[in-house]
């Protein structure tokens, strides 16, 4: 269901942007779609099976039976499951990098619909308490004005119906950018960097945790460490995009 919100928002971008596609200015798109076409939507390749059970890493490949990747064997992974709607390439990482860096808000409902269309079947079967999206450092969040995994997570909750909780996680630490990081850099770099509020307790719920992308999992891993210690029952982890 549309809310007033959007709608607002729609009726406002088609005062000021032709209803064009954002990407290839070449094809026609509605705000509704987050301006972008039907070519460019070629591009998105879906995460298909097989791939890794736990950190949701597609494999080539004939796999029939349930297996967990190389990486996720060699850490200490706080999280049952990751699971991303599409690769993180092409169109999608360039929407990502627009919405996220540019402030071009108008991706979001093309990303959320990408999330929405892949999560909401799987979580709708399952028994889940919150939904909570990765926070932002404050003095980020001020920088950047918005927090981009917070606005996909309240797409996810409305469609899911699974209540969102954005007074749960916090992120203490003001880390650099993860970006030229390898693997094991990740991991060190975000250690610690989240925490409960003050007070939470999770006596045993279900948290369903929401990014933009899962790159190496350093990020959602030490979210999941710190819901698992204020006593979260189980998390998973819920993206638009995977790295590979």
């Amino acid at each position: 269901m549309k809310t007033l919100f959007q709608s607002v928002l729609n009726t406002t971008l088609g005062l000021f942007y032709p209803e064009v596609c954002a990407l290839c200015q070449d094809e026609p798109a509605a705000a509704e779609a987050g301006f972008v076409g039907a070519k460019c939507r070629q591009f998105v390749q879906y995460v298909r099976p097989p791939f890794c059970k736990r950190c949701g890493l597609p494999f080539e490949g004939d796999l029939t039976t349930s297996f967990e990747c190389n990486n996720c064997r060699e850490m200490e992974l706080f999280f049952s499951s990751a699971r991303a709607a599409v690769v993180a390439k092409t169109i999608v990482l360039e929407a990502i990098h627009h919405y996220k860096y540019s402030r071009a808000l108008w991706f979001e409902n093309f990303l959320a619909g990408l999330l929405l269309g892949e999560a909401v079947p799987v979580l709708r079967g399952q028994k889940w308490n919150f939904i909570v999206p990765v926070p932002l450092h404050p003095l980020k969040k001020r920088e950047r004005e918005f927090n981009q995994a917070e606005l996909l997570a309240a797409q996810l909750s409305r469609a899911a119906r699974i209540p969102l909780n954005t007074r749960l996680l916090r992120r203490v630490k003001p880390t650099a950018t993860q970006t030229l990081l390898r693997r094991d850099q990740r991991a060190d770099n975000m250690r610690g960097a989240f925490t409960v509020f003050d007070g939470a307790k999770l006596n045993g719920q279900k948290i369903v945790l929401v990014d933009d992308v899962f790159t190496t999992g350093a990020t959602t891993n030490d979210c999941a460490r710190a819901l698992r210690a204020a006593g979260a029952g189980d998390v998973c982890v819920w993206t638009v995009a995977r790295g590979l």
